[in-house]
């Protein structure tokens, strides 16, 4: 446990019966501003106590530290009649009750919102599914994988004439973990008790922008173009004389002019403007990749921050625990002997904390039972 002071949710209960990610991500956000977080869990433990890596030490793996940190754990069943009943009387002391089974499962449990409310009418029950509450694939059992197929994101990741690529991290479940967050601080705000309705698919198509009515309005899709965006010319990712890579981005048609100086392509008036750039996306591309190809990192780094123009280095997890401006902000913090990231966001007088770890299971089962006797 921490003692860093109480965060600006401290006055919220959250109940989180949430499995795996996305909805545990979701309470996981609250719990860093200080809500108590009460983790339920049925008896042989959350899936994610056994998902990918563990800790050396041996227990549970590295995301549950990660996705179960500031919460406190109880081991119920909830189809045993003395359980349920222990979670029905958090649920009269919550504000928030995260889920993410299926729809009509809390229902067939006898924690449908209707029963819920009936007891305790202020609760926000934040429901996170694949597909929503309702839609001909409400039903369907739902991974990040079919919310990336499905929202288009797969569609426009990858090379040009490769295949359709996944993200290699739990993208979906993060962003909907977050969109949770924030849509359940909306509905407690609002003081009404309600449903507050995420899922995978809708969150990922939240981040496709202008692609909807792209296609919407003109009939147009986004094709596929390794790292780079159709808008945005030059923006890719090129390799160094020394085998390192840079990433570089020109978004605004001032940056763009100083790059294309820099590279020898400046005065070119076919590359003028953003529409001129696109049409000769592959000479851009060319260019950037033969003046890459002849200097080190360093030295092209240090040439593009001469003329204020926006490229980094492509680090890989061992340099961004190297990286001097991650140290500097404490971007990566460690509790209880585990290094993870540290709050999504820093709040000048209400700062969140990582307090503790995920912990074992049941950890605060005796002491959560006692206070709904008291």
């Amino acid at each position: 446990m921490s003692d860093a002071p109480p965060g600006p949710l401290a006055d919220l209960r959250v109940v989180d019966v949430a499995t795996v990610i996305a909805g545990p991500g979701c309470a996981r956000y609250l719990g860093d501003f200080g809500a108590d977080v009460v983790k339920v869990e049925r008896p042989s433990g959350d899936t994610a106590r056994d998902l990918g890596w563990k800790h050396p030490d041996g227990g549970d793996s590295l995301w549950w530290k990660v996705v179960g940190r500031n919460k406190r754990s109880i081991a119920l069943d909830l189809k045993d009649p003395a359980d349920l009943d222990v979670m029905l009387r958090l649920c009269d002391t919550a504000d928030v009750l995260v889920e993410n089974f299926r729809p009509g499962t809390l229902e067939r449990l006898g924690l449908g919102p209707e029963e819920l409310h009936a007891r305790n009418p202020r609760l926000v029950v934040t429901r996170v599914t694949g597909f929503g509450q309702d839609g001909p694939y409400r039903g369907r059992a739902a991974f990040a994988t079919q919310a990336e197929a499905l929202s288009g994101f797969a569609a426009i990741n990858g090379e040009p004439d490769g295949q359709p690529l996944l993200p290699p991290i739990a993208l979906t479940d993060e962003v909907a973990g977050l969109v949770a967050a924030f849509a359940t601080m909306v509905a407690v705000h609002s003081g009404v008790g309600q449903v507050v309705d995420v899922n995978l698919m809708e969150s990922m198509l939240q981040l496709m922008g202008p692609l909807v009515p792209l296609y919407g309005l003109l009939g147009q899709t986004q094709q596929r173009l390794g790292a780079g965006i159709p808008y945005t010319v030059p923006r890719n990712t090129y390799r160094c004389g020394d085998g390192t890579w840079i990433a570089v981005s020109s978004s605004a048609e001032s940056v763009a002019q100083r790059v294309l100086e820099l590279v020898g392509l400046g005065g070119d008036e076919r590359l003028v403007g953003f529409e001129g750039r696109m049409r000769h996306r592959e000479l851009i591309d060319e260019r950037l990749s033969a003046w890459m190809a002849e200097r080190t990192r360093d030295e092209a780094l240090a040439e593009f921050e001469e003329v204020h123009a926006a490229a980094a280095p492509v680090l890989d997890m061992a340099d961004i625990f190297a990286d001097p401006h991650v140290g500097a902000r404490g971007s990566i913090t460690s509790v209880d002997g585990v290094p993870m990231a540290d709050v999504v966001a820093r709040l000048s007088a209400t700062p969140g904390a990582v307090r503790w770890a995920g912990r074992s299971l049941d950890a605060d089962g005796d002491e959560l039972r006692a206070e709904l006797e008291d």
